[in-house]
């Protein structure tokens, strides 16, 4: 069964910078495209940021590119979104997403507020 679990998510001034983790089991992120979304209140689920399986192959949003970083450790099957100059308009859930066999998988979402 696979299973995303988002954290670190939280409070923070504009300009902050937080680390977002994606702990995954049931799949293997080395050998899995793995992305991250944000929902915004009020607004859809948009699309962030995205690492192949090969991890040679990395794309970001518009809104975020040069700020935010996907990043994956192997070794923890974990997934990570650092994001840097936050302003208030990143403020969303982020959450973690990856298919398998055609079935998209998500986590539960963490929060992110970015308010001073």
């Amino acid at each position: 069964q696979v299973q995303l679990v988002e954290s670190g998510g939280g409070l923070v001034q504009p300009g902050g910078s937080l680390r977002l983790s994606c702990a995954v089991s049931g799949i293997t992120v080395s050998t899995n495209t793995m992305k991250w979304y944000r929902q915004a209140p009020g607004k859809e689920r948009e699309f962030v940021a995205v690492i192949s399986s090969s991890g040679s192959s990395i794309n970001y949003a518009d809104s975020v590119k040069g700020r935010f970083t996907i990043s994956r450790d192997n070794a923890k099957n974990t997934v990570y979104l650092r994001m840097n100059s936050l302003n208030p308009e990143d403020t969303a859930v982020y959450y973690c997403n990856t298919m398998k066999f055609s079935t998209n998988y998500w986590g539960q979402g963490t929060q992110v507020t970015v308010s001073s």
